[in-house]
């Protein structure tokens, strides 16, 4: 029940499908195949600039890229989006590579937020 409970954490709803997972196939998520999986598709997103991210990512039914260059950056673009926006450790919190991904709202599409460095990481 944290500060940030109420608007990040409490939508999350709970699974309650059983799943068995000794009987499913994670092996797509080692890290060699899974980096080339996630770089595919951060890479194959559409590439979205200026300053009206949420309008241009919002009028698009494709997976969105947006970049940003430094933590201030970030936490403009996150602010847009009401993602998180806190950052540990110099990247923000939840990203892979540099890499933030999430939908928004209830749209199926993903739209990923890369760091100036998150491609050469990503391997594209």
């Amino acid at each position: 029940m944290g500060q940030f409970f109420n608007q990040y954490l409490k939508p999350i709803k709970l699974n309650d499908a059983h799943i068995d997972w000794n009987s499913e196939d994670l092996s797509y998520l080692s890290e060699d195949k899974f980096l080339i999986k996630f770089g595919k598709d951060v890479a194959n997103a559409t590439p979205v600039h200026g300053s009206d991210d949420l309008l241009k990512a919002h009028n698009l039914y494709v997976d969105v890229r947006i970049q940003y260059n430094d933590q201030g950056d970030f936490e403009r673009v996150a602010r847009q989006f009401g993602v998180f926006e806190e950052w540990k450790d110099g990247v923000p919190r939840a990203a892979y590579k540099g890499v933030v991904v999430f939908r928004y709202k209830s749209s199926r599409r993903r739209i990923y937020l890369v760091g100036p460095d998150s491609l050469r990481q990503l391997g594209v």
